[in-house]
């Protein structure tokens, strides 16, 4: 019989130094942009280049804020991941959707949603890491990425109120995809 993994605590799952959150967080980006990209290249295999080019704007934002990461902690090349970092096989990152989350014949406000929920979870995730920081710049660097993340979730929700909901029956499809054997 196998033992269960024990579950790290949450002060030991939190960063200790200021380089440990910022790797986090720019594999957090990095993650987030990969998947946005995923997500587009789906919506054109579907024809629903709308929707796909949102999510490719959406994954240019993630990439500039990778790249603002790395300026800022004057990283040339991707420092190395730590145990439980994004990208993690088994976890996703908190600013990442689940693949399942995209439908062929979604909408842009569908993709809005996606993104305003990652853009809530990563609020929420510097947040937390915040109050469990031990170390005082650590705790501070935390902070601001969370308001930065609180930014993000303003301007989605800014960028929802310009564009229709969709109506209630956006998912029908009067000639769906038939999968033969």
């Amino acid at each position: 019989m196998k033992a269960a993994a024990r579950k790290p605590k949450a002060s030991e799952a939190a960063p200790r130094t200021l380089p440990e959150l910022m790797a986090k967080a720019l594999a957090m980006e990095i993650e987030a942009a990969q998947r946005y990209g995923e997500f587009a290249d789906a919506l054109e295999t579907h024809n629903n280049f709308e929707v796909a080019t949102l999510f490719r704007t959406m994954a240019e934002f993630e990439r500039k804020h990778a790249l603002q990461i790395m300026a800022e902690m004057g990283w040339k090349a991707l420092p190395p991941q730590a145990p439980g970092s994004p990208g993690v096989e088994g976890f996703e990152a908190a600013e990442t959707a689940a693949g399942d989350e995209v439908h062929y014949l979604m909408h842009p406000y569908h993709a809005l949603q996606l993104a305003l929920a990652n853009e809530q979870r990563a609020e929420r995730f510097f947040a937390q890491l915040a109050r469990i920081a031990a170390d005082g710049p650590v705790r501070k660097a935390a902070l601001e990425l969370r308001a930065e993340e609180q930014g993000h979730v303003k301007l989605v929700r800014a960028w929802m109120k310009k564009v229709p909901k969709p109506e209630r029956d956006w998912a029908h499809d009067p000639d769906p995809p038939r999968y033969t054997d």
